[in-house]
Parts: C-alpha cells; sequence; structure tokens
C-alpha cells in the first residue's frame, strides 16, 4: 500500500486554531502526510488571570511521543514551542533515542504579537541540547536575534551573517526568515557553504497568525515525503506566502493564514530563487 508519509510536531496547542498543533496538522493535512501531535502546553490568555501559557507535565509528553511512535512511527519531526528548560531536555532525548531521518527545529521564542513563549533559561538548552539535532532551524528576525545574542539584524545582508553564524550552533541548514524586513520577504538558507536566498513579494495583510509554524510545518511534510531541504524551503514558501495571501479574521483581532488557499484556489505562488 501506498501510505502517506508520516509526520509528527511537538509544540503547543493554540485554542483558537491558527497557530501551534493546529497550524502544523492542518499543513500536514493539505501537504498530503499522515499528521501526529505531542503537546507541550496549552496557549490560551485566561480571562481573570491573564495567564497564556498552561504546560504539559514531562511525564504526558513522553506518554505521547511513545504512543504515536509505537502506533505509526515518523519521517519527519518539527518542534515548535517548547517553552522551558525541562521540554526542551525532554524533546531532545526523544528525538536522540529515535531514528527519524529529519528534524525540523522551529525555535519560538516569540509569538506574533511579541508574547513570550520561552523562558529565559531555556536559550541555553535550545542552543545545546536540541539545535546540533536539526537538519534545519527556521528563526525568524527577532528569534536569530535572541540566539545571537540580541544582534540587530535589519537588512538583508544582516540576515545572510546572521544565517552564517547561526550555523555555527550545529544545524545542518539554518533558514533566517526576513518576514519583518522591509520590502520583498526574502528569507536566507545556508548549509555551510552556499548562501540562497528565497524571494516572495510582501502580502500587504495583518493576517499571519500561524505563519512561522505553517511554514516549518510545510518544511518537514516536504523532507518527509522526500524532498531535498532547498525543494522543501522552496514548496514550503509558496505554501505558506499563498496561505498569507488568502488570509482572513473573523474579527478586528489579527487572523489566521488559510491553510486551504494553495488547494482551494488553485494556485501556488511564485517564489525567486538566487
Amino acid at each position: 500500500m501506498n501510505y502517506p508519509s508520516r509526520v509528527m510536531t511537538i509544540a503547543g496547542s493554540a485554542s483558537g486554531g491558527s497557530a501551534g498543533i493546529q497550524a502544523d496538522l492542518k499543513t500536514f493535512q493539505e501537504i498530503d502526510v499522515y499528521g501526529m501531535s505531542v503537546v507541550t502546553a496549552i496557549v490560551g490568555r485566561h480571562p481573570k488571570t491573564d495567564k497564556n501559557v498552561h504546560p504539559m507535565t514531562i511525564e504526558a509528553i513522553e506518554a505521547q511521543f511513545d504512543t504515536a511512535m509505537k502506533q505509526v512511527g515518523a519521517d519527519a519531526l518539527k518542534t515548535g514551542m517548547l517553552f522551558s528548560t525541562a521540554v526542551i531536555e525532554t524533546a531532545a532525548e526523544l528525538i536522540q533515542g529515535s531514528s527519524i531521518p529529519h528534524i525540523v527545529v522551529d525555535p519560538v521564542m516569540v509569538g506574533k504579537l511579541d508574547s513570550k513563549l520561552l523562558a529565559d533559561d531555556a536559550i541555553t538548552a535550545l542552543k545545546e541540547k536540541l539545535i546540533p539535532l536539526a537538519t534545519i532551524i527556521t528563526p525568524n528576525i527577532p528569534e536569530a536575534s535572541f540566539l545571537l545574542d540580541d544582534r540587530s539584524i535589519s537588512n538583508v545582508e544582516e540576515l545572510k551573517q546572521a544565517a552564517i553564524d547561526l550555523y555555527e550552533l550545529g544545524a545542518k541548514y539554518v533558514l533566517v526568515k526576513g518576514g519583518r524586513l522591509s520590502g520583498p520577504a526574502v528569507d536566507v538558507l545556508y548549509d555551510g557553504k552556499t548562501l540562497t536566498t528565497f524571494e516572495a513579494p510582501r502580502i500587504d495583510t495583518v493576517n499571519t497568525s500561524g505563519a512561522g509554524c505553517t511554514y516549518s510545518a510545510a518544511i518537514c511534510a516536504y523532507l518527509a515525503k522526500g524532498k531535498t531541504v532547498e525543494e522543501a524551503v522552496h514548496l514550503a514558501k509558496s505554501f505558506v506566502t499563498t496561505a498569507i495571501e488568502h488570509g482572513f479574521s473573523y474579527n478586528d483581532m489579527v487572523g489566521p493564514t488559510y491553510h486551504a488557499a494553495e488547494r482551494k484556489f488553485g494556485e501556488a505562488h511564485p517564489i525567486k530563487v538566487n
């Protein structure tokens, strides 16, 4: 039987459906891979206490991973919001104990509205324990800045240098996303030898919640389907750009990217590669 490739996400659950586990599973479904999830925390702001992140226990995380691996297995895995040192170390141990060939690490630290999604003392664990296991890491500009000791990144040349310097942390590939720069949406991929840029037109919309989760999930899905890292990034950027172009909102809050856009509208956004 020609079963779909198997992918797993270890990330937070976003109750609004636009980001985290929810965005990952929607992306997996659209790209026709079999998606599984390990929930690290539930993200939802309590109306009285204002608490926004509600962590799972380490036992619950380990149980979810073990169940998914025994029932299905995985061809690729992505991590998203891990929040604490303990969860990062647990994820690293689980990955090391598996034989999953493709690992995508989205170093989630700051949410779309600048909400904090990673404890300060967890950054060292992220650098030392998890990133060296990655096939590819996918930081945005604030995340790349944090990982480089608060370095300023304000143009494409600084984006390229950030990718080169982040490669020293041990991932096989580094993709630094330039979505917060002005001008075209340029991302830089570095493999230790070659810098490749992926450029798309900037979409004039605020409805981009979950775009980073979606991008890394799409990369993970395409790697599971046998694409090279360069091909996976190219296809994933096209997927997320189309999703952003058709983003929407049900009210006056920042809304989601539209994961079904490529399928519904029968189009894939062209990406310029240099």
